[in-house]
């Protein structure tokens, strides 16, 4: 499971460290992909695995559904945790996250989210201003 927000920095060759409790979970293979909001997704394999197969099974014949498909998937890049704990994020992904330097990392419960730190605390600000009229929407969807 993940949880929290840490900050890190990439370095000049695009690598990212990974905080050390989340390690463990990617170990096995990872997937990092174009995410909403201008944030990257990182996911385990195995719950990437399950997203693909959601993904591919999506009708082709529903133009949202494509477009969905090909950003999720024709984005994506696995990726391995070296033995110092980073990745490398390519750079046609942090430039679609607007990824320079400092970043955030969010963990989603089965994902990681991975932003821009000046993007993450706009964002963050925004969601926070709207947090009463989130939470009654979610409140009559039973959340």
């Amino acid at each position: 499971m993940f949880i929290g927000e840490y900050k890190h920095s990439i370095d000049e060759k695009g690598r990212l460290a990974i905080p050390k409790k989340f390690r463990e979970e990617l170990a096995t293979g990872a997937v990092v992909t174009r995410g909403l909001d201008t944030s990257l997704f990182l996911f385990p394999k195995e719950e990437w695995d399950k997203l693909a197969q959601k993904l591919a099974s999506l009708p082709l014949g529903q133009s949202n559904s494509r477009a969905f498909a090909r950003l999720m998937l024709a984005g994506a890049m696995d990726v391995e945790v070296d033995k110092q704990g980073r990745i490398v994020l390519p750079e046609y992904l942090r430039g679609y996250a607007g990824i320079s330097k400092n970043v955030v990392i969010a963990g989603l419960y089965t994902r990681l989210e991975i932003w821009d730190e000046e993007k993450w605390a706009a964002y963050t600000k925004q969601v926070e201003g709207d947090a009463d009229s989130v939470a009654e929407q979610l409140g009559e969807l039973g959340v």
